[in-house]
């Protein structure tokens, strides 16, 4: 493997750093939070503390300076704990940090990436009540004024959005362009952002995912992030990141559900056996830890490509696709392989489970996935003129 993706050997001691944070200070506090619903602040602090809320971002503002692979394994290696973590780790790294590397004018990249980077969370917020996998059907909007813009609209499914200060804003400023009219507007917090209901949900219940109001709020001018009517060009851009990054948090569950289920099945026997020497329960694990590799190489070249500077939308389509079901797959197994006790919350394996439904739906469902991957496969083989 280190053949393939040479870069792996300079990034492996990401990997060590994450797994000793993940599991010395997220363990002890995942079932509190899960039964809470609420992030704990001092795992928040710590995750800006070990660097890993500003990878990719430059020294120069205060970030790690390092590779979206790296990315990728913080991402990994938090799932496999906490896959509620992940995800906030992921959003802030892929979405927002991205969005702000890539088209931020000098001004906002020096005014908010080092407060990205160090102590302020960031959410990433396209979607509204009609605006699902149909994200340009938006319906919040923007009003260009003298020397700054005005928002009006709302906005649903927003992870982060409860403890967040900055809020990257998809906003039509005219509607008659339909989706080419839409931009992208840097907001905080207290120029009038109303945080209301907050979701109570099935699985990674830790991450807040909440209802956001805009109100008339004014935005200075130079708080649009990039171009005017690009804004549509930028999320789709930057979404086909983040499912990589998605990928990543879905080979992690699985990892973790796996490892977690085993050591049970040599602690218990029956018949005088361990139950995990029972050849029916062997083929089970093994085909697990095989579909897990297979999802995690898909993840890793959809990466490589990405990171290497080429074409890789139908990789990271791929790698979500297949990873979402596997981290399904692999929690159902896992408590299955347990028996009883695996269907009780005494073992962390029934929160993977309920953690892994969301792979399917977010950043793109399942279906979105599979059209992306059929329509860049099929313009291969149609004639030009169809």
């Amino acid at each position: 493997m280190l053949l393939i993706f040479p870069n792996l050997v300079l990034i492996f001691p990401t990997s060590i750093k994450v797994s000793r944070f993940a599991q010395e200070k997220i363990l002890p506090k995942v079932r509190e939070m899960d039964e809470t619903e609420k992030l704990d602040q001092n795992i928040l602090k710590g995750l800006f503390e070990q660097g890993l809320m500003g990878v990719e971002v430059d020294a120069e503002y205060g970030g790690t300076n390092s590779s979206f692979m790296s990315v990728v394994l913080v991402v990994e290696e938090l799932a496999k704990v906490d896959p509620s973590i992940a995800v906030i780790c992921d959003v802030q790294n892929t979405l927002v940090n991205t969005l702000f590397r890539t088209y931020g004018s000098d001004h906002l990249k020096k005014k908010y990436l080092p407060k990205l980077a160090s102590e302020t969370v960031g959410c990433f917020c396209l979607s509204e009540a009609s605006a699902g996998s149909d994200a340009f059907a938006l319906k919040t909007r923007a009003e260009k004024k003298n020397g700054y813009y005005v928002l009006n609209g709302s906005k649903m499914w927003i992870t982060n959005s409860a403890e967040a200060d900055i809020f990257l804003v998809f906003a039509n400023l005219d509607p008659s362009k339909k989706y080419k009219g839409i931009s992208c507007f840097v907001v905080e917090k207290d120029m009038g952002v109303k945080v209301a209901k907050k979701e109570s949900k099935l699985g990674i219940r830790a991450s807040s995912t909440c209802t956001l109001n805009f109100d008339d709020i004014k935005v200075p001018e130079e708080n649009l992030l990039g171009e005017e009517f690009k804004g549509y060009k930028y999320a789709i851009e930057i979404l086909n990141e983040g499912r990589i990054g998605i990928a990543a948090q879905m080979i992690g569950l699985a990892q973790g559900a796996l490892d977690n289920a085993l050591p049970y099945l040599f602690q218990r026997k029956q018949f005088g056996s361990f139950i995990g020497d029972f050849q029916a329960n062997q083929h089970q694990y093994a085909q697990a830890a095989t579909e897990i590799e297979a999802a995690r190489l898909l993840t890793y070249n959809a990466a490589r490509l990405k990171q290497e500077g080429k074409n890789f939308i139908k990789e990271a389509a791929m790698a979500k696709l297949y990873s979402s079901q596997i981290a399904e797959r692999v929690a159902s197994r896992a408590i299955e392989l347990m028996g009883g006790v695996g269907f009780t919350r005494e073992f962390p394996v029934e929160k993977y489970y309920r953690d892994a439904k969301i792979g399917a739906i977010y950043e793109g469902t399942s279906n979105i996935q599979l059209s992306t991957i059929a329509k860049l496969m099929s313009t291969k083989y149609k004639p030009k003129d169809a």
